[in-house]
């Protein structure tokens, strides 16, 4: 990958995009992980107006400190970046509350980890409104479009996503060229969606690495009983992921009338 090249397409892209919307800049949500990182740096590369947003909930304190640092490290590169923290854990408590009770836990559990990322969304959409800036997706080209690793209307509630089209692995290298920060680049990955240390590959089962050989055995036709032992069980996890969330990944069915109904 020609990464400085890839970094400067983005950036003009990003620009681009926004001054044909007429659109001021950009709001983002730093989680401490890496496509936050290197998203909100391409934005902030466009000298537009960088809204970046902080939005605990129950969050795990290496989580938060890594947000702060990157942003803390963002501002002094940036003089368009400007740094607001809104604590949503009151606001889930609370909604936690109000809702009644349920039998299966682990069901309400995996509900409420959604519910998060919702929040946050919310949370984006109302400050983009406020100040006139998009929200920037951060989700990459693995989780969007190959294993669907998001929350739908959460996370995925974006109006635009500047590092899509990238694998992790590119994130990576493009981190590395930008100068984020060594904790942020040797983290997990996680979404951290459950306030404990749980990690991506601890939920999926495989490394991004091994999903992206996968996403491209897949492009390629390649079938379950091509593979045999470690690669047979990733391209069927791969596999059951992507079935799974495919209605992430496909427009919304819309039921269309015969026109001899009509």
């Amino acid at each position: 990958m020609q990464t400085e090249k890839v970094i400067d397409y983005i950036v003009t892209w990003l620009r681009d995009y926004a001054n044909n919307a007429n659109i001021k800049g950009f709001t983002i949500g730093i989680s401490g992980g890496i496509d936050s990182a290197v998203t909100s740096t391409l934005c902030a590369r466009t000298g537009l107006q960088l809204l970046c947003l902080e939005m605990p909930i129950h969050q795990a304190e290496n989580q938060v400190t890594r947000a702060s640092n990157h942003i803390k490290w963002l501002k002094k590169q940036y003089p368009n970046v400007e740094r607001l923290e809104v604590n949503l854990t009151p606001t889930f408590n609370s909604l936690v509350e109000a809702l009644p009770a349920v039998e299966n836990e682990e069901d309400r559990f995996m509900s409420l980890a959604n519910t998060r990322a919702r929040l946050r969304m919310t949370t984006l959409y109302y400050f983009a409104a406020l100040n006139k800036l998009l929200v920037a997706g951060t989700g990459n080209k693995v989780e969007d479009f190959g294993v669907g690793f998001y929350t739908k209307y959460g996370d995925g509630g974006v109006d635009l996503s500047p590092i899509a089209d990238l694998l992790k692995t590119e994130v990576y290298e493009i981190a590395k060229f930008l100068g984020i920060n060594e904790d942020i680049i040797k983290a997990a990955p996680t979404d951290g969606l459950w306030g404990d240390d749980r990690t991506d590959e601890d939920q999926i089962g495989a490394s991004y690495p091994e999903l992206e050989w996968a996403m491209q055995m897949e492009e390629k036709g390649k079938l379950e009983t091509d593979f045999s032992d470690r690669q047979k069980e990733v391209f069927q996890i791969y596999k059951r992921f992507n079935r799974a969330n495919k209605h992430k990944m496909v427009p919304i069915p819309v039921c269309e009338i015969p026109n001899s109904l009509k």
